[in-house]
């Protein structure tokens, strides 16, 4: 026979007892750059200094100028404005046109004609031009900026979408933190790259648990890459039923745990 005192005693424990089985363990495949304090890789000067190579069907934004000539005489070096006109005839937006480079390769660029710059970097393409220009222009001031960079993240991200890049350097981090972070659904050590090389389909997988990835060749992308997040096993379990099915089935479980436990309450009360 019980007493009291035990009761009391049996009814902790047990609450103790369901309270440890129905926590889940601390998730380990969550935080970024988990073995950091072990890596000590050192990273070549060189890859810092990454510049991304021009390729074909890009749209290229270039502009020339002279520090010793009036703008009218380098005018024929650069092409005209885009005007937009609103209602009544007004001008409402003014854009630059930009060079698209062929399949071949090449662009069209006036008084100089076709100039190959695919497969160069942004300052080995403006070297290039000024190489000819200055057979025109002494001292050419060269702008390029290739107009068209950009880069898509999807799946499980807060924010998924394409990503405008106006400096021309974004790294695997730098893009998945424009797109919002990973939601806590989104599987970190197996994040996809799909990337366009010369027409061929290449592929690469990130891990964000580990702290080689600030080392890797695709640490920083290229212009037209898609980085696609797996969602975890959870996500996908979750994804057969509806918000109302699962409100049901977690307000379910709630509500038999619940009943289990008054259950198990009076019957050791009572005895």
């Amino acid at each position: 026979m019980f007493t009291l005192n035990m009761k009391l005693k049996l009814l902790f424990l047990l609450s103790v007892s369901i309270l440890l089985f129905s926590c889940k363990s601390v998730p380990t495949d969550v935080a970024y750059f988990q073995d950091f304090e072990k890596y000590t890789k050192e990273i070549d000067d060189n890859f810092y200094a990454y510049e991304p190579t021009i390729k074909t069907n890009d749209e290229l934004m270039i502009t020339v100028s002279s520090p010793i000539l009036d703008q009218t005489q380098v005018a024929q070096f650069n092409l005209p404005m885009n005007s937009y006109l609103g209602d009544g005839g007004s001008v409402q937006s003014v854009s630059m046109q930009t060079y698209k480079v062929d399949k071949n390769g090449y662009i069209n660029f006036p008084v100089i004609g076709e100039i190959k710059l695919e497969g160069l970097t942004r300052s080995q393409a403006i070297d290039a031009l000024k190489a000819n220009i200055t057979n025109y222009l002494p001292d050419p001031i060269i702008n390029l900026q290739i107009a068209s960079f950009k880069v898509t993240v999807l799946g499980e991200v807060n924010r998924p979408g394409s990503i405008n890049v106006r400096d021309e350097r974004i790294s695997i981090l730098d893009a998945i933190g424009a797109a919002g972070d990973l939601t806590i659904y989104g599987k970190r050590e197996n994040i996809k790259l799909i990337r366009d090389n010369n027409g061929k389909k290449e592929f690469y997988t990130y891990d964000l648990t580990q702290a080689d990835i600030i080392a890797s060749p695709y640490y920083y992308l290229q212009q037209n890459d898609v980085i696609y997040v797996e969602p975890n096993n959870t996500r996908k379990k979750a994804s057969g039923f509806g918000a109302a099915e699962n409100y049901s089935i977690s307000l379910a479980s709630v509500i038999f745990a619940a009943v289990s436990v008054v259950t198990t309450v009076i019957s050791i009360v009572v005895k």
